[in-house]
C-alpha cells in the first residue's frame, strides 16, 4: 500500500513540476532553499540511523539467522516460487544501513550535479517533497526512529524465521547457492549443537556435493557435481579451505575429467583461483598427479595455462606446480608441464624472430 501512496503522489508532483519557470531567480532561490533545507534534515536522520544500526549489529541479542526476500521485480515469473537469502539479521542491518547512506548520498549529488550544471529545476521539486517519502519507505527508519523495533515480532524486513519455512520456499546463500528450505529447518530443529551445514539431508547444498565429489577420489563420479553448476557456482569456493570446482576435478583421477573441465571452460571457470594455500587449479594437478587434468589446463586449445602464467604462480610455501609434482613423483604431470612450456616457449621465439627488425 505503501508503494501504491507513493506513486499516486510521485505522478501529480511530476506534472506539476514541469509549471515551474525553470528562468525565475525567485522561483529558482526558493527550490534551492526548499531542497537543501528537506536534505538536510534527511541526512541528519540518515547519518542517526546509520551509527544506531552499528551499534545494533554489534549486539549479540541480534546475532540470529533470518531469511530475506530479495526486492520485488516487476519483470519477475509470477509462477515462480518465492526466493529468501540466508543472512545474519546483525549483518543485514550493517550493509541495510550502509546502503541507505550510499543511495542518499548519491541522489543529492547527482540532483545537486544536474541542478548545478545542467540548469535542472524540476529535480529539486520532486526531491523536495518524494524526499521525505523514501526515507519513509527504509525499513531501519521505521525501526529505529519511528518505534517499530527490531524484535523478531517487528519483521521489519519482512522476513522469516527458520521456523517459518515451508517447503515450498527456495532458499539461496549469500552467494547465491541453493538450499533446501526443509533440510534448513530440519538442521535446526535437529541437533542444536551442531552447524546447520551438517545435516545429512535428501537435499545437499552445493558445497556438500563438491566436497563428496572429492571424497569420492579417483572413484568419484562428478555427475551430480556437472548437474550442479551453472555461472553462478563454477567459480564457488568452499567455505574453509577456498576450494573451487574446477580445482576439485583438476585434483582428481576420476574418469569424464577431461570433459568435465571443458564443460567448466565454456561457462566460465577461473582455473587461476587460489584456495588458502595459494594453489590454482595448475598446482592440483600437479600435487595430486592428474595427468588428464594437467593436458587440459596447459593445452592452447582449452584453458592454456602456460600463456596465463599458471605454472610460474608459487603457494605460500613459494612452491609452483611444477615443484609439487617433481616432489610428488608425478612425473608424467611433470612432462607435461615441461613439454607445454617448452613449446610456448619456443613459439615465442620464432614470433620475435619474425618481427620486423
Amino acid at each position: 500500500m505503501a508503494g501504491f501512496n507513493k506513486m499516486f503522489i510521485m505522478l501529480p508532483i511530476m506534472f506539476a513540476a514541469r509549471k515551474i519557470d525553470g528562468e525565475d531567480p525567485k522561483m529558482i532561490f526558493l527550490l534551492r532553499c526548499s531542497y537543501f533545507s528537506v536534505q538536510a534534515i534527511i541526512l541528519m536522520i540518515v547519518a542517526y540511523i546509520y551509527f544506531k544500526s552499528q551499534a545494533v549489529a554489534g549486539d549479540k541479542q541480534h546475532d540470529r539467522t533470518i531469511y530475506v526476500a530479495p526486492a520485488a521485480s516487476p519483470f519477475a515469473d509470477p509462477n515462480a516460487k518465492k526466493q529468501y537469502k540466508e543472512v545474519n539479521y546483525a549483518a543485514h542491518v550493517a550493509t541495510t544501513a550502509k546502503s541507505l547512506v550510499t543511495s542518499t548520498l548519491f541522489g543529492i549529488a547527482m540532483t545537486t550535479g544536474l541542478h548545478l550544471y545542467k540548469g535542472m529545476v524540476v529535480g529539486l521539486a520532486i526531491q523536495s517533497i518524494m524526499g521525505p517519502f523514501t526515507i519513509y519507505e527504509n525499513p531501519l527508519v521505521q525501526a529505529l526512529l519511528l518505534g517499530k523495533g527490531l524484535n523478531p515480532e517487528a519483521k521489519v524486513f519482512d522476513e522469516k524465521g527458520p521456523e517459518e519455512l515451508t517447503a515450498d520456499d527456495e532458499i539461496v546463500d549469500e552467494q547465491g547457492n541453493p538450499i533446501s528450505a526443509a533440510a534448513k529447518k530440519q538442521a535446526i530443529k535437529g541437533d542444536s549443537k551442531k552447524p546447520a551445514t551438517t545435516t545429512t539431508t535428501a537435499t545437499p547444498t552445493f558445497e556438500d556435493i563438491l566436497l563428496d565429489t572429492w571424497d569420492g577420489g579417483a572413484d568419484a563420479s562428478v555427475g551430480p557435481l556437472m548437474a550442479a553448476l551453472n555461472k553462478k557456482t563454477v567459480n564457488y569456493k568452499s567455505k574453509e579451505s577456498g576450494w573451487t570446482p574446477i580445482m576439485v576435478v583438476s585434483g582428481l583421477g576420476a574418469k569424464k575429467v577431461t570433459g568435465a573441465l571443458r564443460q567448466m571452460k565454456a561457462i566460465g571457470a577461473d582455473p587461476a583461483m587460489l584456495d588458502e594455500e595459494g594453489w590454482n587449479a595448475l598446482h592440483w594437478a600437479a600435487f595430486h598427479g592428474s595427468p588428464e587434468a594437467a593436458k587440459v589446463l596447459v593445452s592452447p586449445d582449452d584453458f592454456d595455462a602456460i600463456q596465463m602464467g599458471l605454472h610460474k604462480v608459487k603457494d605460500k610455501e613459494g612452491k609452483t606446480p611444477m615443484d609439487h609434482a617433481i616432489a610428488e613423483g608425478n612425473t608424467e604431470v611433470a612432462n607435461i608441464i615441461k613439454a607445454a612450456i617448452d613449446i610456448a616457449s619456443s613459439e615465442s621465439t620464432v614470433k620475435q624472430n619474425q618481427e620486423p627488425k
